[in-house]
């Protein structure tokens, strides 16, 4: 296995058990989240060139746009729960209650 690709397993490793392990804060799972889409960018952008073929070089550029609305749409979800909540601890957030 390639150091990069050793890299870039472990990064998006890492998300995903930052994201499964430590769920107190909903900031610390969006950053998680916004790190497991970098990585798994950075893997397509280099499969790309691998690869070499023209028709796959705009799928990285599409897959940073969804990374960037759901960057965005996670920090607006927080932003309105933390001024309904009072706060953005996870275990506060339920979808049960009114």
């Amino acid at each position: 296995m390639s150091p990069t690709l050793f890299t870039l397993y472990s990064t998006f490793l890492l998300g995903a058990s930052g994201l499964a392990l430590h769920r107190t804060h909903l900031l610390s799972a969006l950053l998680c989240l916004e790190g497991m889409m970098l990585a798994l960018y950075l893997a397509m952008s280099l499969w790309t060139k691998q690869l070499e073929i023209t028709s796959y070089f705009p799928l990285p550029m599409f897959m940073l746009t969804f990374s960037a609305c759901e960057a965005s749409v996670g920090l607006s979800l927080m932003v309105a729960t933390t001024r309904t909540h009072g706060t953005d601890h996870l275990k506060n957030l339920s979808l049960l209650q009114c």
